[in-house]
């Protein structure tokens, strides 16, 4: 697609406007120029982002879990470049997810915390995104899987066409996971529509006043196939109890056991029907997430428990994909990229003997903390990119995060980013293309506050709030005082050398302060 000239053209004003604006086009023009050199001898490459729920550092073979086995992530290992320093751009779902999508930290926009089933759609509809940056080179889109980025106008109707949602942000088809598996509404939504909606049986959805006569978890505990341990005691669907209350559709609602093979076939389908040009599929399993309810066949697997065949499962899904693009010879020309949304957590809400089957299993591998954490563990995730012929398999430690896709997928596809756009997203593309050692110089670690990451060195200033979140006993990171880590030495931020850094904690500090109200990070060229 070409870029119209007047996208460049200066804007009129003095003569030392019409120069800096005659600069800043030919600055755009030469970086124009230089993508499109890139793409031009080379077909655009199929791009397919895996983006797994939950999953730790620790939780597949290829980073060193040994009680469950996970032969297809470990194949995608073993043919691509596998990160030891990668990154979710948040320790929770809805905020990671919201700059994987925008190149923009989520700590910057009110209202992009873990989201309910009923918000509206946090992200403008218009804005430059990952997927509408693919679209304007040419790719068809899809987005199937958890979503978890609102829906509507925050007042969803559930029983009529849904908007704005995936469409108004570059996706040309969507079939979705509202929110996530323990929260109302327990429907599918493809293309803007409850899949399977009875018309006589609307849907009604409330976080506040109880709906609908439907039985709640909280006073019928033995209809229940899994209890929960904290929360989620609201309606019951599938014999489990939500957040969030919710009555009709009973036609629509989903079965938790046959989800991961309901996503698996509409990503394949998806591939499937769009072969013959450029795809960028968004495949964002609901695995590991609670509940967990692997179906049948995964079942006693792993001896773990739930959350341990919910791996397995996950990693099946995965091999669906890769023999998908095997079978129709696309695998040599497809890009692709698995990771998780944030750290990992083991009890998350049900009592599924995740805990009790957990024996020597580290999901966040060597580091501290998990999921809702400031320490390594809760953004630091698996990431493995593939592209046979063009990425040579092995590993890297460069330091990367999901935030930097849309700035180094932009790229790939030949665009140029506008100014407004991913304004936290860096171009890491030589990185995740194993053609350089150097990723980022720093990074933003988001988990309701803030930790700086400079090459080995790790900041954590004084914060309060809870040290250990008891409902699922994890470290925050919390703290009267900073902490200050040398994660090479000390990956498990064990020894805090605070006291004896002083000169570097102001600095860090400085420099986070001035990186938090900067209000970007990535230079606006």
């Amino acid at each position: 697609m070409r870029t119209p000239v007047h996208a460049f053209w200066p804007a009129h004003g003095g003569r030392s406007g019409a120069l800096a604006g005659w600069l800043g086009a030919i600055v755009l023009l030469f970086v124009f120029a230089r993508l499109h050199a890139e793409t031009e001898s080379r077909p655009l490459p199929n791009i397919v982002l895996i983006y797994a729920d939950d999953l730790g550092y620790g939780d597949t073979g290829c980073y060193g879990a040994t009680r469950v086995e996970t032969p297809a992530v470990d194949r995608l290992a073993a043919e691509g470049l596998r990160f030891t320093d990668g990154h979710a751009a948040a320790a929770t779902c809805t905020p990671s997810r919201y700059a994987l999508l925008t190149g923009e930290y989520a700590f910057r926009r009110r209202g992009t915390g873990v989201l309910s089933g009923a918000a509206g759609m946090i992200i403008e509809p218009g804005r430059p995104t990952l997927p509408s940056l693919l679209k304007r080179a040419g790719y068809v889109t899809g987005v199937v899987g958890k979503w978890h980025l609102g829906l509507g106008d925050g007042n969803v109707d559930w029983n009529s066409e849904i908007k704005p949602g995936p469409a108004e942000i570059g996706f040309d088809y969507s079939f979705l996971i509202p929110a996530t598996g323990d929260r109302v509404p327990c429907v599918y939504v493809e293309n803007a529509r409850v899949v399977g909606l009875d018309p006589a049986d609307p849907i009604t959805v409330s976080y506040g006043k109880r709906v609908g006569g439907d039985p709640i978890g909280a006073e019928h505990p033995e209809l229940l196939k899994m209890h929960p341990s904290h929360g989620h005691d609201r309606t019951i669907v599938n014999g489990i109890s939500r957040i969030g209350y919710m009555s009709g559709g009973q036609a629509a609602r989903w079965v938790d056991e046959d989800m991961a093979d309901t996503l698996t076939r509409k990503a394949v389908q998806f591939v499937e029907q769009r072969a013959d040009k450029p795809f960028f599929l968004y495949f964002a399993y609901h695995d590991i997430h609670v509940p967990r309810v692997p179906h049948p066949r995964f079942v006693g697997q792993t001896g773990m428990g739930p959350r341990g065949d919910a791996i397995a499962q996950l990693d099946w899904c995965t091999g669906q994909i890769l023999s998908a693009l095997d079978r129709l010879g696309l695998a040599e020309n497809t890009l692709v990229l698995f990771t998780s949304d944030n750290g990992p957590v083991v009890d998350d809400g049900y009592r599924d003997d995740a805990v009790a089957r957990l024996g020597d299993h580290r999901p966040a591998g060597p580091f501290r903390g998990g999921k809702y954490s400031r320490y390594e563990g809760g953004t630091r995730v698996p990431l493995i990119v593939r592209w046979p012929g063009r990425v040579q398999p092995g590993v890297s430690d460069a330091l990367v995060c999901q935030v930097d896709f849309l700035a180094s997928l932009a790229r790939l596809a030949g665009q140029p980013l506008p100014a407004e756009a991913g304004p936290d997203s860096f171009d890491v593309l030589p990185a995740l293309l194993g053609e350089s050692p150097k990723g980022r110089d720093h990074l933003v670690e988001h988990a309701g506050g803030l930790a700086l990451r400079e090459a080995n060195w790790k900041l954590l200033p004084s914060a309060g709030g809870a040290r250990v979140l008891q409902t699922v006993n994890i470290e925050t990171g919390a703290g009267d005082s900073s902490q200050l880590y040398d994660l090479g030495a000390d990956p498990g931020e064990r020894h805090n050398l605070a006291s004896a850094q002083p000169d570097r904690v102001r600095a860090m500090t400085e420099r986070l302060e001035s990186l938090r109200a900067a209000g970007r990070t990535r230079p606006n060229l």
